[in-house]
């Protein structure tokens, strides 16, 4: 598939010509290609957002939902194929890949009913010759940038709430992930979206971010991903107080009690760590569990472990496709070996995997006990699929040491104990907490992280306001 960008309702090369393969990360075989964009390519499709920003905000809320809602239905339609080219660009089993896109049509379909709920409000004034009102007003043009191992479901989390409240958008999906981005903006045309209101840029980041924080009608950028680019973000914003939403890295604690029901707890830890190969932001970084079930629950989760079928993701069969390359291949290698040298021990996996006919970067889902906080792979996010597990025997110990590190995206936490599920809950330094759940994202809820894991949220109410400015106007009335 050969994929171009898109710029003011039309589909377009870059201005110089030059073009960039995607790769099935489980083959290395070419999937397809997209072009390279320059500065100048970005500032052009910049100007097609700002041209068409005042007409877009203007627009009734209601014409605002309904295009929104024809996505929806378009991406509904389209799924197979959606889902098919998200798996050969970034690796996930296709069963994977199709909840992803359902997932992503529910930010579409939630902010086609969200776009209707901007409300304002009256403040009682202090004296009876005024009326004090609040408005909400669309921030301007929003630069989005998207990471690689949620292609499509971080697209429209970030469009929807933006078109949604009245902005134009300019989108750069992640270099490795592009294709699936294309095929979104082919939704977003048929639905109707007037030209200039949702532009496609691909290229590199440090070009393309570059242009976003540099140019001044570019009024916010909403950004997942690494949180050491985020913190250049934040320092390259001040120089024009640039608006950031920063979606940022992650290290969730996974706590399981003495009085967890065990099979739930294997099998949410199962979901949690091993989904996309352990490649997501809010997946189980660190496994607690209490000393008086540690053999039962590694035993268990061993077992299950071991049975995952590993693969390229269009085998109807494969539950683990591979990690998106070979740097991040060397990252899970290397923690591993880390942890073994200072006291690790493998239950399960630990080492590289290849497969027949397949020259990706495959690591075998791996658990490890006797785990420690000296071990890198307990301060530093994995991004793969490996299960530490650490002994723990009081909540206080346990709230400690989940909480004694920079990251504050996810965290989890299992128990049939009503007041010890608050305790823990309230006493996470997180964002967002699963109490006895191991998906708790959803379009309607906010998500977002604390301490450097980002500022802003996305989803629900908190998603729309993200794009927002407040307004306060004072009325005489004489």
């Amino acid at each position: 598939m050969n994929g171009f960008m898109y710029r003011n309702g039309r589909w377009e090369e870059a201005m110089d010509g030059r073009r960039k393969q995607v790769t099935n990360p489980a083959t290395m075989e070419a999937v397809g290609s997209v072009p390279i964009a320059s500065r100048e390519d970005v500032a052009l499709a910049v100007d097609a957002a700002s041209e068409a920003f005042p007409a877009w905000s203007a627009r009734p809320a209601a014409e605002r939902s309904s295009l929104l809602y024809r996505a929806y239905e378009e991406l509904i339609k389209s799924r197979d194929e959606v889902a098919e080219i998200l798996t050969l660009e970034q690796g996930k089993p296709l069963s994977e890949s199709k909840g992803e896109v359902q997932f992503a049509a529910e930010f579409l379909r939630w902010y086609s009913e969200e776009a209707k709920r901007n409300y304002g409000e009256m403040i009682p004034a202090s004296v009876p010759n005024k009326r004090i009102m609040v408005i909400h007003q669309p921030i301007g043009v929003v630069g989005a940038i998207t990471p690689w191992n949620f292609p499509v479901s971080m697209v429209t989390r970030k469009l929807a709430p933006a078109l949604a409240a009245g902005c134009t958008v300019v989108l750069k999906p992640a270099d490795s992930t592009p294709l699936s981005a294309v095929l979104l903006f082919q939704i977003f045309d048929r639905a109707g979206f007037p030209p200039g209101v949702a532009n496609l840029v691909t290229g590199r980041g440090s070009v393309v971010g570059a242009e976003f924080m540099e140019n001044p009608k570019v009024k916010k950028i909403t950004f997942t991903g690494s949180t050491e680019v985020g913190k250049t973000l934040i320092r390259d914003s001040a120089q024009q107080v640039k608006k950031l939403s920063l979606e940022l890295g992650g290290h969730a604690p996974f706590i399981i009690c003495d009085d967890a029901d065990l099979e739930t707890a294997v099998d949410a830890c199962l979901i949690s760590k091993f989904r996309n190969a352990g490649q997501t932001c809010i997946c189980a970084n660190r496994i607690y569990v209490h000393h008086s079930i540690m053999s039962s629950f590694s035993e268990k989760l061993a077992e299950r472990t071991g049975q995952l079928k590993l693969g390229a993701g269009l085998d109807p069969d494969v539950q683990i496709g591979p990690l998106i390359d070979e740097q991040a291949l060397e990252k899970v290698d290397l923690q591993v070996q880390d942890a073994v040298t200072k006291g690790a021990r493998i239950v399960i996996g630990g080492k590289r995997w290849k497969g027949e006919g397949l020259a990706g970067a495959f690591y075998e889902p791996t658990v490890l006990s006797h785990v420690d906080k000296t071990m890198k792979i307990c301060s530093e996010e994995t991004f793969g699929p490996v299960a530490p597990l650490i002994v723990f025997s009081t909540e206080e110990e346990v709230l400690q040491q989940a909480n004694g590190i920079d990251y504050g995206l996810a965290a989890y936490v299992f128990t049939q104990d009503l007041g010890r599920s608050f305790r823990i809950a309230e006493g996470l330094e997180y964002g967002v907490i699963g109490v006895n759940d191991a998906a708790p994202s959803v379009a309607q809820a906010p998500f977002g992280g604390w301490k450097e894991s980002g500022t802003g949220r996305e989803g629900g109410q908190y998603g729309l306001a993200a794009f927002m400015e407040v307004k306060y106007i004072s009325l005489g009335i004489g």
